[in-house]
């Protein structure tokens, strides 16, 4: 428990510090805003304080901060360092930049601000990269909470065969091309703030029954063994770097944000909001991952017997057990949640916590096919200021992925496909972003400070490089050899970088 409770100290205590430096590095003040400067009815809104960074907050936290440190803290305690000093000094900064860069150009999209900082031809292949991603944002944030919703809310099966399970996803479907098309005050900017309410108190619950309930946590200094799975082998056997990195992207640093950050700098009211709404709502992500990957080291601890978790192999590779009245049953990380709810907070707070982590994902899908038709809009040169222009340029989109999504449902492997990828791209898509921001820096003469964009460029650069060379959903490459390869990419990514920076 010393080392989640440290781990706790460092992203509140480094957060505020950090984030107090990137706010003074940025210099935010008092001119107009363009949710001000724009003002349209529909994207540019004005929104209080408040409001703007729950919605930012529900933008960015998906079923990320949750499925990801549920099997990343089987690497070990070692978890509960690695993620908020990456929270602080990486994703926090990631968000808080790209915002402000956003912000202070008008509300500019990600793709433009990678072509001011690059050349057309780097933002051509951002946009397509990025567009891939919103779409897959979109199926996979329909496909996990409406899986949850069937299987631990409503007792169906869950199963392609079943017409509840395509009931589920429709509505969910239904409820974001709404929220796509319709101005983001109507019906964003309502029903977030509800939803906010919803996650805050799921999060905070777990945390507090891991201290009421005393539970064991495993700490760095002692043996990683607990409920008799070794954390250590794995954490060996796995390859910490890169594989963790990959598969604990939101709550340490995901590219995904940036994508989301700046629909919300759209209706900001001030420049100096940035830090509460950008870097802020990043740290309470981190809180929010801390706490699920404490909470499934818990589960562990206890057991099976105890409503817990069992880890067994299972065909060479670890797996979730839960108990059933036949014995053991082997789960899926998305049951996870369901047990640890359960045991921590009861069968009333342990519904209500589901409830908040389906909200998650759709918070964040409904967001993702927004900014995809953002993008498109601004590439095609599309206004958006009618709902019948924007609900033309939403369908295409809506129809393509219910067809992938049934593609992933009836195909065993469908899902798990999908969901890797995205793991991997979503990292890649911070690269562009980091490189922004280090360029931004470097050109308003804030050349001293670009060792924070540096820091993290460099190590995601090696991190996607290297785990795409030696995943099997990339090339297979042996592991040595694959390290080596992600070195050289790092290095080719610094020195584009350095190039842009200096030629204009």
């Amino acid at each position: 428990m010393s080392t989640f409770i440290l781990g706790i100290i460092i992203l509140l205590v480094g957060g505020a510090l950090y984030g107090k430096l990137c706010e003074r590095v940025f210099g935010p003040d008092d001119r107009k805003t363009p949710a001000y400067e724009k003002q349209d009815g529909v994207d540019f809104v004005p929104l209080p304080k408040r409001k703007n960074a729950l919605i930012n907050l529900l933008n960015i936290a998906g079923t990320g901060p949750i499925l990801g440190p549920i099997q990343g803290i089987l690497f070990g305690p070692i978890a509960f360092i690695t993620i908020p000093i990456g929270c602080v000094i990486g994703g926090a900064m990631h968000d808080y930049f790209s915002g402000m860069i956003s912000l202070r150009e008008g509300g500019i999209q990600m793709p433009e601000i990678v072509q001011r900082s690059t050349n057309k031809a780097v933002s051509k292949i951002y946009t397509v990269f990025v567009s891939i991603v919103l779409f897959l944002i979109g199926v996979v944030f329909i496909y996990t909470p409406g899986d949850i919703a069937a299987t631990q809310v409503f007792g169906f099966g869950g199963t392609a065969a079943e017409p509840s399970t395509w009931i589920i996803y429709s509505c969910i479907f239904v409820y974001y091309l709404v929220a796509t098309v319709f101005p983001i005050d109507k019906i964003i900017g309502r029903v977030y703030p509800v939803f906010g309410a919803i996650l805050i108190l799921s999060a905070v619950g777990v945390f507090i029954m891991l201290f009421v309930k005393g539970y064991a946590l495993a700490d760095v200094w002692d043996a990683w063994t607990l409920g008799g799975f070794d954390f250590a082998e794995y954490f060996t056997d796995q390859h910490f770097i890169p594989a963790f990195f990959i598969t604990v992207a939101c709550g340490i640093l995901s590219g995904f944000h940036s994508t989301q950050i700046t629909l919300v700098t759209r209706t900001l009211e001030s420049e100096k909001e940035g830090r509460l709404t950008f870097y802020n709502m990043m740290i309470a992500e981190g809180f929010i991952a801390m706490v699920w990957a404490a909470g499934t080291m818990a589960m562990i601890g206890i057991g099976a017997e105890q409503a817990g978790i069992t880890m067994a192999l299972n065909d060479g590779v670890w797996t979730y057990f839960a108990a059933s009245d036949s014995g053991l049953m082997q789960i899926s990380a998305t049951s996870v949640v369901g047990v640890i709810c359960r045991n921590m907070l009861g069968p009333v707070g342990g519904i209500i916590a589901i409830i908040g982590v389906i909200i998650l994902p759709i918070t964040s899908g409904d967001t993702a096919l927004r900014s995809l038709r953002l993008i498109l809009s601004d590439r095609l040169k599309i206004k958006q200021d009618k709902s019948i222009k924007r609900i033309l340029l939403s369908l295409p989109i809506f129809v393509i992925a219910y067809v992938v999504l049934i593609w992933a449902k009836i195909n065993p492997d469908g899902f798990n496909t999908i969901w890797r990828y995205f793991g991997w791209s979503n990292q890649t898509l911070a690269i562009f972003a980091l490189a922004s921001i280090f360029i931004y820096l470097f050109r308003h003469d804030k050349k001293r400070y670009v060792w924070m964009p540096f820091i993290p460029l460099v190590f995601y650069s090696f991190v996607t490089c290297s785990y795409i060379m030696n995943s099997k959903i990339g090339f297979g490459i042996s592991y040595v050899t694959s390290c080596v390869i992600g070195g050289v990419f790092a290095v080719a990514v610094v020195a584009v970088t350095l190039y842009f920076s200096r030629k204009n």
